[in-house]
């Protein structure tokens, strides 16, 4: 079963608002899904069509094989969200604020304690679990907004920039907690982020969206193949020869697009061969960062064409 469906989805706000035009995409379960665009791309507005918290204007979605928009309770039960700013109780404490979450999802008094102490010890939240809420840190929030999506066991989490004012520590415990998730328990995880280096080291497949529209899906291997499947080549040295199709970049150095790695080894042979001294070699698959930036590019081409 697909752990996400959404087919055509749209929302129009009123006053005339596109937040998000036609997406389509399909999920699998396991995996870790980043979903990648700048303020105001729609993220946060896809997440709340596919908990069926907001109507969608045009299209469906479905979780698990459920209905957003018909059966949102149903979908609230397998889902943890967590938000950029989460909401939780200032007056109780860490342990308290996740029993009490732990309840509301049908767990005994006994169990919610049990995960709320595994919780708080996987994410270094231990000696702040009987502190209340209001003298914990921006970062510490974070962490225990993550361990209250968790507390019931959901089959997928909606992350909404889980790292943002964590602390590098805290940032890696927090990634190498996502890639568990996926990887032992079968967790798929949904990830919002502007910050598309940080996407690149933890997800598995990605959809980049700008303004509402969805560029591309895919893995990072599929997505290079929309924009150039092969190798980009900086190589700096004092000369080169006329033969070879490169583009300065600065200095002395060169970028060279090469189908293949077998075509580099010549392309530095006839370099030497002319009288240039090689000084240093790189051959670089496009990034995720690249990759979208030339998405948006050939995107704002297709408008001034219509």
């Amino acid at each position: 079963m697909k752990a996400i469906i959404a087919d055509g989805l749209t929302k129009i706000y009123s006053g005339g608002k596109k937040a998000l035009d036609n997406v389509s995409f399909e999920l699998e379960q396991g995996e870790v899904f980043g979903f990648l665009g700048p303020n105001g791309a729609g993220k946060t507005t896809s997440v709340k069509l596919l908990n069926g918290m907001i109507s969608p204007s045009e299209g469906s979605c479905h979780v698990f094989g459920i209905d957003s928009l018909t059966s949102p309770e149903k979908v609230h039960t397998i889902s943890g969200v967590v938000t950029e700013h989460a909401q939780m109780y200032g007056n109780l404490t860490g342990q308290e604020n996740l029993m009490f979450y732990g309840t509301l999802f049908g767990l005994s008094k006994e169990e919610s304690r049990k995960r709320a102490l595994a919780l708080l010890e996987r994410l270094e939240l231990t000696t702040a679990k009987d502190k209340k809420l209001t003298t914990y840190s921006t970062g510490m929030r974070q962490r225990l907004s993550l361990a209250r999506a968790m507390i019931h066991t959901p089959k997928i989490l909606f992350l909404d920039e889980p790292t943002s004012g964590l602390d590098p520590e805290s940032a890696q415990s927090v990634n190498s907690m996502i890639k568990e998730l996926a990887s032992e328990k079968g967790t798929t995880v949904f990830l919002c982020t502007h910050q598309l280096r940080y996407a690149q080291e933890v997800c598995s497949s990605y959809g980049l969206i700008d303004d509402g529209a969805l560029l591309a899906v895919g893995s990072l291997d599929a997505l290079r193949s929309r924009v150039f499947s092969g190798l980009n080549v900086h190589i700096k040295s004092n000369c080169f020869p006329e033969k070879i199709a490169f583009m300065k970049i600065d200095g002395q150095w060169a970028e060279i697009n090469v189908q293949t790695e077998e075509e580099i080894p010549p392309i530095v042979k006839s370099i030497v061969d002319a009288g240039g001294n090689i000084y240093s070699v790189t051959a670089n698959k496009l990034s995720l960062e690249e990759i979208y930036f030339s998405l948006i590019e050939k995107r704002e081409e297709q408008k001034e064409v219509r």
